[in-house]
């Protein structure tokens, strides 16, 4: 091949390779955290679940356990517990073990002995699904795929200022509404500093007691995307939907 013509080849094949990875690369790199449920009380007063993943920029591991008293629709005294490694030699499970060791008092002293369980996801590898509505029901006694009512949640986002966050970033900050069957269940006034800038909001999935036969005493789990050191973060909060 004439050398100026493999040259024009290989910055032909440079190009086209550049604007591939511009198509995959992800527009948002925070990291994305993973949710267990970690289960009811006994008299569904409280639920508690662990999020959990590798902290974008520095690559450590973390696990943070939320107790949420449903009735008060607040954290438990004493409560997240997190935990977060300072070496990238810390595994992740390891930090989840001791999040869930330190937490231990707290599902003796509040009885977290009853499982829990999705009843429906907004899953991260649903394609065009932009988490705005969720339906879902209770699981039937008829056999598989029979279910116990037919419920809807939505998910409203608006602008929300916080003065706060105008030093770290341009984006508009936002707070959430969200509503079951058209009965409004949370919407923000102001915004909370533990939820940091807000950037998206999205419904994930609403967990209950197991079996699942009524979503009484269940949660709305919702996927909150918080300004972090390489794009938005993925963090959880829950929501009760109420008895």
């Amino acid at each position: 091949m004439i050398p100026n013509v493999a040259t024009k080849v290989m910055v032909r094949l440079g190009a086209s390779l550049v604007a591939l990875l511009g198509l995959v690369a992800p527009t948002w790199a925070g990291d994305r955290a993973s949710i267990d449920l970690l289960g009811f009380s006994e008299d569904g007063r409280y639920f508690a679940f662990e999020e959990f993943g590798i902290q974008d920029g520095s690559g450590f591991a973390y696990a943070s356990i939320y107790l949420i008293d449903l009735d008060n629709d607040r954290w438990v005294a004493g409560t997240p517990i997190k935990v977060q490694a300072d070496t990238e030699q810390a595994t992740l499970h390891a930090i989840r073990s001791e999040a869930l060791a330190q937490f231990a008092g707290q599902i003796e002293q509040h009885a977290i002995h009853e499982p829990a369980e999705f009843l429906a996801v907004n899953g991260d590898g649903v394609p065009e699904a932009d988490g705005s509505a969720l339906r879902f029901a209770g699981v039937g006694f008829m056999g598989p795929g029979t279910v116990q009512g037919d419920h809807r949640l939505a998910l409203e986002t608006f602008a929300l200022p916080s003065a706060k966050c105008e030093a770290y970033t341009d984006n508009e900050i936002l707070g959430f509404a969200l509503s079951v069957d058209g009965k409004e269940l949370h919407r923000d006034t102001s915004l909370p500093a533990s939820r940091g800038c807000a950037l998206a909001y999205r419904i994930y999935g609403v967990a209950v007691p197991y079996p699942g036969w009524s979503i009484e005493g269940g949660v709305a789990l919702i996927s909150v995307y918080p300004h972090g050191f390489e794009g938005p973060d993925r963090r959880f909060l829950a929501v009760p939907l109420g008895k």
